[in-house]
C-alpha cells in the first residue's frame, strides 16, 4: 500500500497556520537540521540539538533550549516511530515537518564535479538556491550528486552530502569550507572509538584514482562512490566495512 506524502507542519507545537508555511517555503533566511527517526530515536540526536542551538545563537543571538526542541519533535511526530523530520530555526521560533521515513539507496554512487562553494558552508541554512540548482543539474545529467570544487580542484563536500576517502588504511576527510554533517560527526565519533585512523586533508578531484575508496553521507545515510565524471574510484571492502560497521553501531538516541 503506498504510504501518504501529505506534509504535516508545526509551529512551536502547534498545526501550522498559511502565514508559518509560506515563511517555511520561501523565506531565505534561517537554519534547520534533518534526522531520520527510527523507533522513536535518533542517531546522534546531541549532535543535531548542539548544532541548531550554536546555529540559532550565531544568527539570532539567542538561544534555543534543547528541551524544548525535544518537546516539539515529540509532538509532531504524535506518536509515529519511524519518520523524516526536518527542525527549523526562524526568528519566530521552531517550525517542524514530519515525512514518511527516507534511506540511502544501497548501491553505488556517482557524482559530477560544479565549481561552487556554499555562502557560510559552516551553517546548515536554508538560503540554499546556489546548490539546490547544481544538485538538479548533477541528477539531469544522470548523476546522483554534485561534487563541490573551487577553482584549484579543492574538494569541499556534496550539495547535499559530505564525502570521505580511503587511502593506505586511513579515512580522509576534506580540508575545505564545509558543513559538518551529523551523519559524518557520527561516523568520525564511532571510528574514533573503534580506533580507526582518520585525517583532514587537502582532497582534489584530479587526484582521485590514487585513492582506495570513497563514500557521501548525509540524514539519509551512507553510500560507496564509484565515479567522479569519467574517474573511477576504487572500492576497498576495508572502507565500507569499517564505515558500515561505524554507522550501525551508532545507537539511537531516545527522543
Amino acid at each position: 500500500m503506498a504510504m501518504p506524502t501529505e506534509r504535516h507542519v508545526e509551529v512551536n507545537g502547534h498545526e501550522a497556520g498559511d502565514e508559518a508555511i509560506a515563511v517555511l517555503d520561501h523565506e531565505g533566511w534561517g537554519h534547520f537540521t534533518a534526522m531520520q527517526v527510527r523507533d522513536g530515536g535518533a542517531r546522534g540526536l546531541d549532535l543535531h540539538l548542539a548544532r541548531l542551538a550554536a546555529a540559532h545563537r550565531e544568527i539570532y543571538g539567542r538561544p534555543l533550549h534543547a528541551d524544548v526542541v525535544r518537546a516539539h519533535i515529540r509532538h509532531a511526530l504524535s506518536g509515529r516511530s519511524d519518520a523524516s523530520v526536518r527542525v527549523y530555526g526562524y526568528w519566530g521560533g521552531v517550525i517542524l515537518t514530519v515525512r514518511n521515513p527516507q534511506q540511502m539507496p544501497d548501491r553505488p554512487h556517482s557524482m559530477t564535479a560544479q565549481h561552487f562553494q556554499r555562502p557560510l558552508a559552516r551553517l546548515k541554512h536554508v538560503g540554499s538556491w546556489g546548490q539546490g540548482r547544481f544538485a538538479d543539474i548533477a541528477t539531469a545529467a544522470g548523476f546522483d550528486e554534485g561534487l563541490l570544487i573551487d577553482e584549484t580542484g579543492r574538494i569541499s563536500e556534496g550539495t547535499i552530502t559530505n564525502v570521505g576517502f580511503w587511502r593506505d588504511g586511513s579515512v580522509v576527510w576534506p580540508a575545505a569550507p564545509k558543513l559538518d554533517g551529523i551523519t559524518m560527526l557520527v561516523l568520525q565519533r564511532q571510528l574514533r572509538l573503534a580506533g580507526v585512523p582518520q585525517i583532514e586533508a587537502v582532497v582534489r578531484v584530479q587526484d582521485l584514482a590514487f585513492y582506495q575508496g570513497m563514500i557521501l553521507c548525509n540524514s539519509r545515510g551512507w553510500a560507496p562512490v564509484s565515479r567522479v565524471d569519467n574517474i573511477s574510484i576504487a572500492a576497498d571492502d576495508a572502507f565500507t566495512d569499517v564505515v558500515s560497521t561505524a554507522y550501525d553501531k551508532c545507537p539511537l538516541d531516545q527522543i
